[in-house]
């Protein structure tokens, strides 16, 4: 079987590096992107069984490249998970007005993303 790919889309080193390390070991193939606007064209490209889109992104934030993605025909149906260190009240509201399928915060918990993963596929 294909391993499920992920599209990382993280513009922090740190928790890019952390991250991709973590689902790889778990057997997910992880490509990055490290702003909005790479995103929008790595999705295109790579075509991705899920993203995990910041929200914080430069060039191109994480609410803005996950509306281009659900707007366009080809990446329509890729789940997105929103990742955000906001966790306000509102953000999820906000994060799935703007596409997401989900949302998760930072730190990441791994098993709890993993589950959200698993329920999107």
């Amino acid at each position: 079987m294909a391993k499920v790919k992920i599209l990382l889309v993280e513009d922090n080193e740190m928790n890019r590096d952390m991250l991709s390390r973590r689902l790889t070991r778990k057997d997910f193939d992880v490509v990055i992107a490290v702003d909005g606007e790479e995103g929008v064209k790595m999705a295109r490209i790579e075509n991705p069984d899920i993203i995990l889109m910041d929200m914080s992104l430069p060039i191109k934030d994480g609410w803005t490249a996950t509306k281009e993605l659900k707007a366009d025909e080809s990446t329509r149906n890729i789940p997105v998970i929103a990742l955000t260190a906001h966790a306000m009240s509102g953000d999820r509201e906000q994060a799935l007005a703007a596409g997401c399928d989900d949302y998760d915060t930072k730190p990441i918990e791994l098993p709890r993303l993993l589950q959200k993963i698993s329920n999107l596929l």
